[in-house]
């Protein structure tokens, strides 16, 4: 029995043993590719970069910002900062100086969105995020504020965003029933709310089946010809229409009719 128990108890340290190893050695797997992060900051993007796959590193430029002491197109800022131990391929993400601020930031407050935008961009600026607004009574996509405000100095990103009016989507409406009517005067209730007149066509009728005409009449009359092919009138009566009565339309939409 007593070595039952010691073979049980060798087993159980020879297992904690392995146990202790194996995390060692999983701990030095790991922490023995990490490396420190190199000092970017100050340096030039070519300068950076160099030191970066030197260390095994990606550097990507994100953002660019002002700055009163770091010289225009020096690297501002990374993350992670340096000294930080991470694995080695690692990806730093920087910031790009532009030195500071030397433009006037504009007013582009109460002009439209596209207008302000050219304003933006002329200046050597760029358009930032873009937020909408629903206001009664306000011109659709215009400027109702801006940020940084008009004039304003000491700030970081050459970006502007804006606040524009929404534009009003078209009034909708129920098609009415024009069926039986005169097409003159439906003509001038369509442009009265705002709609377009579309194709007007003559419905077809039924043919009349003439009388049979004897050989000699035939031979000796020549063909009569066509009849002129007959024009919608004001007078003209509405037998069908599209869009059909009932159906959703929008301002400015057009509608077409069958008249006889």
């Amino acid at each position: 029995m007593k070595s039952f128990f010691r073979f049980v108890l060798l087993a159980l340290v020879l297992l904690v043993v392995a146990l202790v190893s194996a995390l060692t050695a999983m701990r030095f797997a790991i922490h023995g590719r990490e490396v420190a992060v190199p000092d970017l900051v100050g340096k030039t993007p070519a300068e950076a970069r160099r030191i970066a796959d030197a260390g095994g590193f990606q550097m990507d430029i994100e953002r660019q910002y002002y700055s009163a002491t770091v010289p225009e197109g020096r690297i501002l800022s990374q993350l992670p900062a340096p000294a930080t131990q991470v694995r080695r391929g690692w990806q730093i993400r920087v910031a790009q100086s532009l030195g500071p601020q030397r433009v006037e930031i504009p007013n582009v407050l109460g002009e439209s969105q596209r207008a302000a935008a050219i304003n933006i961009l002329r200046r050597g600026l760029d358009v930032g995020a873009v937020a909408q607004i629903g206001m009664r009574g306000a011109p659709p996509d215009h400027v109702l504020g801006q940020s940084p405000p008009p004039n304003a100095s000491g700030i970081a990103a050459p970006k502007i965003s804006l606040l524009t009016t929404e534009s009003a989507p078209p009034q909708a409406f129920l098609m009415p029933n024009f069926t039986g009517q005169a097409l003159g005067g439906v003509t001038l209730v369509l442009q009265d709310a705002g709609f377009r007149l579309g194709s007007v066509s003559i419905a077809p009728s039924a043919v009349t089946a003439a009388a049979p005409l004897d050989d000699s009449s035939v031979a000796t009359s020549p063909p009569a010809p066509p009849p002129p092919p007959q024009q919608p009138a004001p007078a003209s009566v509405i037998v069908s229409q599209n869009p059909a009565p009932g159906a959703k339309i929008v301002t400015g939409a057009a509608v077409s009719f069958e008249v006889r």
